[in-house]
Parts: C-alpha cells; structure tokens; sequence
C-alpha cells in the first residue's frame, strides 16, 4: 500500500506542482487558456497556484523526510478542497469540459489523504 500511496502522491504533486507554478507566475495573463481566470482577481489567482505548491510540497516532503508525517494527509485534504472548489467554479460558469480533471484530482488526494491518515493513525497507536 505505501507504494502505491508513494506513487499516487508523486503524480498529484508534480500535477499540482506543475500548474501552481503556472498560475503564480502568469496570474490574469492565463486567461487565454484558463477561462475561469478572467472572473478573479490577479491576486487570487497567484494565491491559488502558491496553495497548490504548497500541497504537493506537502504530498511528498513529510513523508519523504520522515518529519512531520502528519501533514501528508493535511495537504491531500487540502488538495480535496481545493479541487471542490474548483469543480463548484467550473460548474458555476458552465465549463463542463474541466470538470474530469478536477474529479481525477479530486479522487487521488483523497486516496492519498484517507491513505496517509489510516498510516499515521496506526503507527501513532
């Protein structure tokens, strides 16, 4: 199981690495791309791509680290959240198109987080 939560987390987090990078260098300027852009502020935008780094930081470090292994599953809830979020947006402003992306992602930081969490709970017992 630990390796299948090994791989699961190293995917998401270089997804969510990869496209928060994007979005807190460019901001408003996806807008061509990323039509949900336009409908938030710049600011708000870099702030999104800054917690989904932080996420995939959070997927493999404490693990990796063996250092405060209690935020692995922190952060894959936090990418659950993050992921709702942004499948409420997508419905909202019907891009129905963005919406399996979203439930894939959505899907995998909850396997990692109930995954992470069941293992953090046992050993701490």
């Amino acid at each position: 199981m630990d390796v299948a939560l090994w791989v699961v987390a190293g995917l998401l987090a270089a997804v969510c690495l990869a496209v928060g990078c994007v979005k807190l260098l460019r901001g408003s300027a996806l807008a061509e791309r990323m039509a949900w852009v336009e409908a938030f502020p710049d600011v708000v935008v870099r702030l999104i791509g800054l917690c989904e780094i932080a996420g995939a930081l959070g997927l493999v470090l404490p693990q990796a680290t063996s250092t405060a292994a209690w935020l692995t599953p922190l952060a894959a809830a936090g990418i659950t959240l993050l992921q709702l979020l942004a499948i409420g947006v997508h419905v909202r402003r019907g891009e129905t198109q963005q919406l399996a992306i979203n439930v894939v992602l959505m899907v995998l930081a909850l396997v990692v987080a109930v995954g992470r969490f069941a293992q953090w709970t046992t050993a701490a017992a």
